[in-house]
Order: structure tokens, then C-alpha cells, then sequence
């Protein structure tokens, strides 16, 4: 359709509309990755995976915004959670990790006869004798 001032154009060119869900959040528009359902009869917010559809009474919420996720007082806050998702470490695996690092960062058990006659016969490093937390207590090799 003409008009005297040209070609009539949209107010919003459908090229720009994404088919990507976005954040139900106002001013938020990061990919949408979580469906919130409120159940009134039960006092229960439900947050789960992305509906495969959008629904009229859901919200959809990017991550922050599902993680940060809270209910009104005497409301219960029910996460379903996603069976392909990742599990996030448990405070064993990152106990496990922490200890793993530790002994990788303990020096290496020395040979007692094994010196080393360095520059000018001086002897090797100085002996460890003693360690807390981050901090070595050295003896020099002269005593």
C-alpha cells in the first residue's frame, strides 16, 4: 500500500522479532531457560525446565532470574529439575578437590642421603622442616 509519503511500513520489521523466548522479568531480555507456575489452591510456586510452548499464566525466566526466584510468605518454592542439566558438585566433590589440590602442592618427599654438592660444594635447598597452613619453616643448609 502507497501512501504520499511512500510505502506504508510496520512499526516493527519481522526480521527483528526473535524466535527465542525471552525473560518474563520487566527491562529483562536474556534467553528465557525456566517456566514459573503459581498453584493458588496449594500456596506453590513451580519453577521447572522451559515449557515447550508458551503458556498464558506461566512465566518465563532467564537463569538469574531463576535462580534468584522467591515466594511470598507461607508460599512453598517447588524446583523440578531439568534430568539433562549438570548436577552441580556437592560439598564432598569440591572437599575432594580442595584435598586433591593440597596434595599436589606438597613438596616431594626428599631422599635423606641424597645431596647434592651444588655450587661450590655447598650442599642443595634448604630442608623443610616444618609447615603451617601456607607458611614453611626452613632450616638453612649450613646448620
Amino acid at each position: 500500500m502507497e501512501s504520499r509519503r511512500g510505502p506504508l511500513k510496520s512499526a516493527v520489521p519481522s526480521n527483528v522479532v526473535s524466535p527465542v523466548r525471552r525473560c518474563s522479568r520487566t527491562a529483562c531480555g536474556r534467553p528465557a531457560v525456566a517456566t514459573l507456575t503459581y498453584v493458588y489452591a496449594d500456596s506453590t510456586a513451580v519453577l521447572g525446565p522451559l515449557a515447550t510452548y508458551a503458556e498464558p499464566h506461566c512465566y518465563d525466566l532467564c537463569a538469574e532470574h531463576s535462580e534468584r526466584l522467591t515466594a511470598p510468605r507461607g508460599w512453598e518454592v517447588v524446583r523440578l529439575s531439568d534430568g539433562s542439566a549438570p548436577a552441580r558438585p556437592s560439598g564432598d566433590d569440591l572437599e575432594a578437590l580442595a584435598n586433591a589440590v593440597r596434595e599436589a602442592a606438597r613438596p616431594q618427599e626428599r631422599a635423606a642421603g641424597a645431596g647434592g654438592g651444588g655450587k661450590g660444594g655447598r650442599g642443595s635447598d634448604p630442608i623443610e622442616v616444618g609447615r603451617r597452613g601456607h607458611l614453611r619453616v626452613l632450616r638453612s643448609p649450613d646448620s
